[in-house]
């Protein structure tokens, strides 16, 4: 049926199916299951959602076998079902598709192992080809007239996949497709042109993108792979926008209609295999399938391509940027880890860069990159932030501060941060010139952080400036603000909280707490005045490097204090960094319950003892 399926995609555009993730979801099993075993425990669910897409019009419907190698299946203890799952996976779709009275074709879906090759990992590239030889065997084995390799964000991953098919069923034809972000490329950092270049190295038969951003967003990746594909049909498959949580649900936002519009553009832009992704239901491929075969009476005017972007104006700006990876993480209800740096004093990144490496191998899941701590001369903050992203796996938040920056350099600071993909920002005071380096520099502001996080929620994160004229697209900030549970006025502090929520803040640092007393007083006056306090709160803890440190922090920076019995385990400690760790462990241990994450501040540049607080964290199996 390859052949088939190869003279098929020749003739016309073709359209697969949509979700099956999303759709299981919404039969209501939730994502902690394994899915790829409903093809055993549950058929009657896959079934259901296969027909649902071949009454639509699909004709392509994909095996539930996505997650199905012994990879993915040993986080459930399954890994020795790898052929029965997938064998079921075909024979569920086979039915579908024979009950239709026309021709559907059966893919057997191929996606990631779940884990890093390496050098990134340490899954060798053998054993990944080895794991996907048996996944592919069995799916072959049970019949499928092709193979879909999908939602891959690395190219070393997906080429082992795809020799692993030549391997063991060089007869089906192979359709691959990579996933890019809303920068247009792959998680690792590839561009389109670079993808398109080794897929045709390959030889696939299709090539191109699917799932984690929205159709306007994968338009231009397909028209910029186009360009090198040397004949090779593209395929593209984009989520239905950035799912949203409605409760115990997750919504998203593209409609049928807006798929059905994007099914022309993409058949503009050279695609010849179409469909859905996550978020994608029956009705959106029913649109399209009206969308296909009114493009078959009237052909759509193919896009020149130039320089991977179309001669025309895509409509990139029309979605909304997706949520970062911090973002997501609290959507989730995650713990969230993050630790504080502050930028060098000299041009010289390395040594932060491999502390942030360090730290996420200890378990961080965030680096808080500080803005000219304390006044003192340091690299910029936009600079480092940029680096750890680039250079990392972790991702930032970068502090902002209004201190200095009148309002058209705030304005244009922003658009700079945000094109130089920064979107966690911290928006804070600053530090007063006068405690630092320079205390004649100027000490000048035209806007207050309240102000701030409403200028950027209001109106830059809507695509205007100050004065409510376009700024080209809306930013997509994630805005963060500070919070002072030792604050002399709570009753104050209460009432700028809850300011700084209504102006747009998504989720609050804290000072340094060493014990829980502070978090617990806030909360109850906080829910005393509104209700429970809305958005995250990440508890800040700092391990003391010494008593004499300790002296310091509590007798002379605003907002810090250390209770007495703290400062007396620390004077009369023999190792005082040590207990300095174990004081935040402790800490941690008290706010755990009440906070969504923590955000260790090591001090003098520590960054073991941030990682021996982290690791405490990991062995006492904190979730």
């Amino acid at each position: 049926m390859s052949k088939a399926f190869l003279d098929r995609i020749q003739h016309s555009p073709i359209l697969c199916d949509g979700a099956m993730g999303t759709e299981i979801f919404a039969h209501g099993i939730p994502f902690e299951h394994c899915y790829d075993m409903l093809n055993i425990s549950k058929p009657e669910v896959i079934l259901d959602i296969h027909r649902g897409y071949v009454e639509a019009g699909a004709e392509i419907i994909e095996t539930n076998t996505f997650g199905g190698n012994r990879f993915r299946l040993m986080d459930h203890e399954l890994a020795t079902k790898v052929d029965e799952i997938n064998r079921a996976g075909v024979r569920l779709a086979r039915i579908a598709a024979e009950e239709s009275r026309r021709r559907v074709f059966v893919a057997g879906s191929v996606g990631p192992l779940g884990v890093r090759l390496a050098p990134l990992g340490r899954v060798r590239a053998s054993d990944a080809r080895e794991a996907f030889r048996e996944q592919i065997a069995a799916l072959h084995a049970a019949g499928v007239d092709l193979l879909i390799f999908e939602t891959f964000s690395d190219l070393n991953e997906i080429r082992e996949a795809l020799l692993a098919a030549q391997d063991v069923a060089p007869e089906l034809a192979r359709v691959a497709l990579m996933t890019f972000g809303e920068d247009g490329r792959t998680p690792l950092g590839d561009a389109p042109t670079l993808v398109a270049n080794t897929l045709s190295e390959l030889k696939v038969d299709v090539m191109g993108a699917n799932c984690s951003v929205g159709p306007a967003r994968l338009l231009p990746v397909i028209e910029s792979m186009a360009r090198h594909a040397n004949g090779t049909p593209l395929g593209v498959m984009p989520n239905a926008g950035w799912p949203q949580r409605s409760g115990a649900r997750l919504i998203y936002p593209a409609t049928a209609d807006y798929f059905s519009q994007y099914a022309h553009r993409f058949l503009g832009a050279g695609a010849t295999l179409v469909g859905g992704c996550c978020g994608t239901t029956a009705q959106h491929i029913r649109n399209m399938r009206a969308a296909l075969d009114e493009s078959a009476l009237n052909p759509p005017q193919r896009v020149e391509v130039v320089n991977g972007w179309s001669a025309r104006e895509t409509e990139i700006d029309d979605e909304a940027y997706e949520p970062t990876r911090f973002q997501e993480q609290l959507a989730r209800g995650e713990f969230v880890i993050a630790v504080e740096v502050d930028p060098p004093k000299g041009h010289n990144p390395s040594r932060i860069l491999e502390a942030a490496r360090e730290l996420g191998k200890a378990g961080v899941n965030l680096i808080n990159v500080a803005d000219t701590p304390m006044a003192r001369l340091r690299m910029s903050a936009w600079a480092l932030a940029h680096l750890i992203q680039r250079e990392t796996e972790l991702e930032t938040v970068l502090h902002f501060p209004t201190r200095g920056r009148n309002l058209l350099r705030v304005q244009g600071d922003l658009l700079a941060v945000h094109a130089m993909g920064m979107r966690n920002l911290f928006v804070v005071m600053g530090d007063p010139p006068a405690v630092g380096d320079y205390p004649e520099a100027g000490d000048h502001q035209d806007i207050v952080p309240t102000g701030l996080l409403k200028l950027i929620h209001d109106n830059f994160n809507c695509g205007q400036d100050h004065s409510g004229r376009s700024i080209g697209a809306p930013t997509g900030f994630f805005l963060g603000t500070a919070l002072n549970c030792n604050a002399l006025d709570l009753n104050r502090e209460v009432k700028l909280f809850n300011k700084k929520i209504r102006n747009g803040a998504n989720f609050a640092l804290t000072q340094p707490l060493f014990d829980a007393e502070p978090m617990r007083r806030f909360i109850e006056r906080y829910r005393d005045q509104y209700d429970e306090v809305p958005i995250p709160i990440i508890a800040g803890v700092l391990p003391p490097a010494s008593a004499r440190n300790a002296e310091f922090l509590h007798n002379e920076l605003p907002g810090i204090h250390l209770p007495d019995a703290v400062l007396k385990r620390i004077r009369s400690s023999h190792d005082e960094r040590l207990e300095g760790v174990r004081i935040a462990q402790e800490a941690l241990e008290q706010l755990r319950p009440m906070v969504q994450g923590i955000y260790v501040m090591p001090m003098f540049g520590r960054y073991d003892s941030a990682a021996d607080v982290v690791e405490v964290l990991k062995e006492k199996a904190i979730p």
